[in-house]
């Protein structure tokens, strides 16, 4: 019986272990998640959603309140086309967020940043372009595309210098997709470095519409590993979405995947961004209470917790300090159902009785951990550890759950140490 350990993930004449954690936002896969996994010899992901944001919380700078001053004036205006990010700080803070990582860097893996092409910030070509091109400057191992098709993402940027060095790679939840993806590429001269191929049962936004539950990751696995050998294409394939345990990965490792991208698991770890009360609100989680929705504002059907504060908030929009949702005429789906909600309801006094159900404004509730994004098997996650004398669940460390991936067999999970601080 083998373990993920018998297989490696082969970059040209460089080997890792084959397990990449997948990169959530907003700052739930962080630095110090993602560096783990490289020191374990493995590839681990930041998130560049909502950057500046992020580098406020970490790094003390203050990009969210100078936006909001700067468009204040506009705050109780519906009309949200003039606010605008500042590249510049935009670069900056990408920069900042990607060096500040990439300085502590230890082991054989590598670093990864996920790059959302649904993060359109009032300027979506703009601001993607800039968002790529700082990460590559800042040093980042390698960049995956994700949350879009990114039909024109490479194009953005073949004038990087290291554009052929840095590893490129792309989300996709079908062969269409990938196709599409090569195509418009292929002017560049460029393959992918690697393919994730995301499936119906992974955390957060999903590829599929409400439909989701028709396919399943084993069979879109096989058509892009059987299309990919027919095209005599190369590529390692990385399957995503509920891989819950080492024999799952060994599974797709079989089949001739390159790697397994995880993350339910690593939520729950000591270094997940996600505040300590929220990682029990996942541990306690049943299956019922796991639901795909379609409250985002992205267009995508997207997986929570029922019990997520963000589902049904009526929450001010906020875009004068986030906006990161804005299309590139300013307009928001959140900010349309809540203007909807606000006129339909006139005699409202405050804004907190108003419940928007239709959609939910991601910005705010992502800043704030109140949207509670999940994968399916999240409601497994009390099984992965121990509870505790008052009631509560032990956090994992994410080195171990990397070790549990690694050279667990039978389908068994190993449980931590009891940890009696």
């Amino acid at each position: 019986m083998k373990c993920v350990d018998d297989f490696r993930l082969k970059f040209g004449d460089r080997e890792y272990v084959p397990i990449m954690i997948g990169g959530m936002g907003v700052d739930i896969s962080t630095a110090d998640l993602a560096l783990e996994a490289c020191r374990l010899g493995g590839i681990g992901h930041i998130s560049d959603a909502m950057v500046k944001t992020v580098t406020d919380r970490r790094y003390q700078t203050k990009y969210v309140k100078e936006k909001l001053a700067k468009y204040k004036f506009n705050v109780n205006n519906p009309d949200k086309s003039v606010v605008q990010f500042d590249l510049d700080q935009l670069a900056d803070a990408t920069r900042m967020h990607v060096e500040s990582t990439m300085k502590r860097k230890t082991g054989d893996g590598m670093v990864f940043v996920n790059v959302m092409e649904k993060l359109t910030m009032n300027a979506p070509k703009e601001t993607l372009r800039v968002r790529l091109h700082a990460a590559l400057d800042a040093g980042i191992d390698g960049i995956t595309l994700a949350a879009g098709l990114h039909l024109g993402s490479f194009a953005l940027m073949e004038d990087h210098p290291r554009f052929r060095d840095a590893k490129l790679g792309i989300i996709v939840s079908s062969v269409r997709a990938l196709q599409l993806f090569l195509k418009k590429s292929s002017r560049t001269g460029r393959l992918p470095d690697y393919v994730v191929v995301e499936g119906p049962l992974a955390g957060g936004h999903l590829g599929f519409g409400m439909d989701w539950a028709e396919y399943d990751l084993e069979t879109i696995v096989k058509e892009v590993l059987e299309w990919l050998k027919a095209e005599n294409l190369a590529i390692p394939v990385i399957p995503a979405g509920g891989i819950f345990t080492g024999s799952d990965a060994v599974k797709f490792l079989e089949m001739g995947c390159g790697a397994v991208q995880v993350a339910t698991r690593f939520t729950v770890t000591k270094e997940c961004g996600l505040p300590d009360k929220v990682k029990q609100e996942y541990f306690k989680a049943s299956e019922d209470q796991i639901e795909v929705n379609e409250i985002s504002p992205t267009g995508y059907p997207m997986r929570m917790i029922t019990s997520s504060p963000a589902i049904g908030s009526g929450l001010k929009p906020n875009c004068e300090a986030y906006g990161y949702l804005l299309d590139a005429k300013g307009n928001c789906a959140y900010v349309t159902a809540y203007n909807k909600v606000l006129a339909d309801n006139p005699g409202v006094k405050k804004i907190s009785e108003i419940h928007v159900y239709e959609k939910t404004c991601l910005c705010t509730h992502m800043r704030n951990f109140d949207c509670w994004t999940c994968g399916h098997y999240t409601y497994r996650l009390k099984d992965t550890t121990n509870v505790l004398p008052d009631g509560s669940y032990q956090l994992l460390t994410a080195e171990h759950v990397f070790r549990d991936y690694q050279f667990s067999k039978g389908n068994t999970i190993a449980l931590p140490p009891v940890d009696n601080d």
